[in-house]
């Protein structure tokens, strides 16, 4: 469902952020980032979802090639690939179904969420979805009262309301308490088991990526040095991050 190809991108004037990356990604599939500081983690996430542009590299998502198709290609990207920053923004003053309804800033169109117009199967499949995240008690607190972990499970439900097929998550589970963490992650790996979600996360700390990831893709100054199944890496392989 989505293939990248000799991904590079270049800061102008700069280096190289991502040299070459390649790889594939299937319905279903739990892929963890891992590397060092300054290794591309954050940018791979971004130019799979199209947040930054791509120096060189070719792009086939749902068996298209993204870049030659034009605008509409791009479009469909960004609504179907959705990013999710270590710390989701979600509006304070607004409660979390209405950031849900409103949706983020590549998912939606502005005058939506300027406006937050709801319509009644809006608020349906909002309600829904976040009953699936285990926070329905939470759907009308304002966003400013909810925990790290509601603002990423609420974040994940915002994201497949307007129609995300791939979640690309910078660090997810940063400055949350182990059990925290291992509930946004149990509920992302329920997501690619039940509803074939492609989840992409960077998990650079921890055993997590060993934990719930089925491969992990491994960075170092840009460049793809391991591509594993989801295990406990050997020292050798840590070596390479």
């Amino acid at each position: 469902m989505l293939r990248i190809q000799r991904l590079t991108k270049q800061i102008p004037g700069g280096p190289k952020v991502l040299d070459q990356v390649s790889f594939e990604a299937q319905p279903g599939d739990f892929i963890a980032i891992k590397g060092s500081s300054g290794s591309g983690k954050s940018m791979l996430l971004k130019c799979l979802s199209l947040q930054e542009n791509w120096t060189e590299g070719s792009y086939y998502f749902d068996g298209t090639d993204v870049f030659k198709q034009g605008i509409m290609a791009k479009r469909k990207v960004r609504q179907q690939v959705a990013y999710l920053e270590e710390k989701p923004f979600l509006f304070p003053t607004k409660t979390g179904l209405k950031n849900v309804i409103i949706g983020s800033v590549s998912q939606t169109p502005a005058w939506r969420r300027w406006t937050g117009m709801i319509r009644n199967d809006d608020y349906m499949g909002a309600m829904e979805m976040i009953e699936k995240r285990g926070l329905i008690d939470k759907a009308h607190q304002k966003a400013s009262t909810l925990s790290g972990g509601e603002r990423q499970r609420m974040a994940v439900a915002r994201a497949l309301v307007h129609g995300a097929k791939v979640i690309a998550a910078d660090e997810p589970v940063t400055g949350l308490d182990p059990h925290t963490a291992d509930q946004v992650l149990s509920d992302l790996k329920a997501l690619c088991r039940d509803q074939g979600v492609i989840v992409i996360a960077v998990l650079s700390q921890g055993d997590w990526a060993e934990r719930f990831a089925d491969r992990i893709i491994g960075l170092n100054a840009g460049k793809l040095v391991l591509d594993v199944k989801g295990r406990r890496l050997t020292e050798r392989e840590k070596q390479l991050l």
